[in-house]
């Protein structure tokens, strides 16, 4: 299966100074474009061996300090963040023929910024924070849908739901950012940014 990518050409001066700024525009972009979920992104992490694993994640916040998602640091994403921070995160905006590729260090957030977010997701989801052990075992769908009843039943909707200890918000500051414009004939467009003396320069790779 092969398709043609029909696309403007990227060229570097008409590029943002920095990656976020870049980013930002793609992002605005991509909505506009009704790309579906644009904050999906593929999450690669490892053990301190090498050995990688990915999962999708939701992007809830970017800004210069860089791009944060949330998890429950026990799951395997944040277990091998906490023992190897090195990860990759990848926005495959498929329909617009459009790929960004962060590479950077990743970190928890602080206590408040993890509080304040919690307090504005919906109160299922608060929930279901609380009823999953995130990546552990369980014996049945039966056995989840228990402990979200108990909880609902403590918590109904309207009542605070406290943050969970082992649930929170992690940054990843990036050391690279690759955009990738999709043309024909495989001669795509792959611009990437790269740290250097706290400025950033842009690079053009071979597609």
């Amino acid at each position: 299966m092969r398709k043609q990518y029909r696309s403007e050409i990227v060229f570097e001066d008409s590029l943002a100074e920095d990656p976020l700024r870049q980013f930002a525009e793609w992002f605005r972009q991509a909505m506009d474009a009704h790309v579906f979920e644009p904050n999906a992104m593929v999450v690669s992490t490892a053990t301190p061996d090498g050995r990688p694993s990915s999962r999708t994640v939701l992007l809830k916040q970017f800004d210069e300090r860089g791009f944060v998602f949330f998890t429950n640091y026990g799951s395997r994403k944040g277990r091998e963040i906490d023992a190897n921070p090195y990860v990759s995160l990848l926005f495959p905006w498929h329909p617009i023929a459009r790929q960004v590729v962060v590479t950077g260090t990743a970190a928890r957030i602080g206590r408040d910024e993890t509080a304040a977010y919690f307090r504005s997701r919906p109160h299922g989801s608060q929930l279901g924070a609380w009823a999953s052990e995130q990546s552990r075992v369980i014996g049945s769908r039966a056995e989840l849908d228990r402990r979200y009843a108990e909880l609902e039943a403590r918590y109904p909707e309207g009542e605070q739901v406290p943050v969970p200890p082992e649930w929170g918000g992690v940054r990843v500051v990036p050391d690279a950012v690759e955009f990738w414009q999709g043309h024909e004939n495989r001669l795509h467009d792959r611009l990437r940014y790269v740290a250097e003396g706290g400025a950033w320069r842009v690079e053009r790779l071979c597609p």
